[in-house]
């Protein structure tokens, strides 16, 4: 059977249709889920896609956390469902406390967009099985309020057992403190980041490279052999 995999549009999305695109490719089938529906109609796994979620003038993705769509998201996250958050995805995991630590505004104040470097922190994931540790990757990446910022107990914590899931390289584009990209949970289901990965899984757009479709076969494949 086809793995079964949700994408949540917010008002604001912008990148819901080529996230579809991209599990489609992958292998998978690409299921729209609106974020005021309670149910997640079955799906195998979640994702958050980029934009800009309604309510981000205050703090991004302090209001989108509170749709109706969190609430079962958040229950079945905790029970294992995978969860992936990329960009205002990964605001609102942070906000939803999925994850740990929060975004601020740019560093520089400015709206970045970007081919960016990466290096696979953690391979070990439901999303990062198709990569390898160390692997170096190039991501683009499109975000205003994309700093990482955690307390120095919680960064240490996420450093030690190894939940950095992927790392800034060569140029930090928005202080993102000890250049992180992208976070796990404990249990390996639940990832976010802020470059977009569905914009780099067909040479003919963006970096021209496919290193973002690895997120989508890795979960593909984690499902079938579920």
């Amino acid at each position: 059977m086809t793995a079964r995999i949700g994408v949540v549009t917010f008002p604001g999305s912008l990148d819901d249709r080529d996230t579809q695109r991209a599990i489609r490719l992958a292998g998978a089938e690409p299921v729209a889920l609106w974020h005021k529906d309670k149910d997640l109609h079955q799906v195998d796994a979640v994702v958050l896609c980029g934009g800009f979620s309604y309510g981000d003038y205050l703090r991004a993705g302090a209001i989108a956390r509170f749709s109706p769509v969190m609430e079962t998201l958040i229950e079945q996250a905790k029970a294992g469902l995978p969860v992936l958050g990329i960009c205002n995805g990964f605001q609102i995991l942070t906000e939803a406390h999925l994850l740990p630590g929060t975004m601020l505004r740019n560093d520089h104040l400015h709206f970045i967009c970007r081919d960016q470097k990466l290096r696979v922190e953690n391979a070990e994931t439901s999303w990062t099985t198709d990569y390898t540790a160390g692997q170096e990757i190039h991501i683009p990446l499109k975000n205003n309020d994309g700093q990482y910022v955690a307390d120095e107990y919680t960064l240490d914590k996420l450093e030690a057992e190894g939940r950095v899931a992927f790392r800034y390289l060569d140029f930090n584009p928005n202080g993102s403190q000890r250049d992180i990209a992208g976070v796990t949970n404990e249990a390996g289901n639940v990832v976010g980041l802020m470059p977009h990965p569905e914009h780099a899984v067909e040479p003919l757009i963006g970096t021209g490279r496919t290193d973002g479709l690895p997120f989508f076969t890795s979960i593909l494949k984690k499902l079938v052999n579920a």
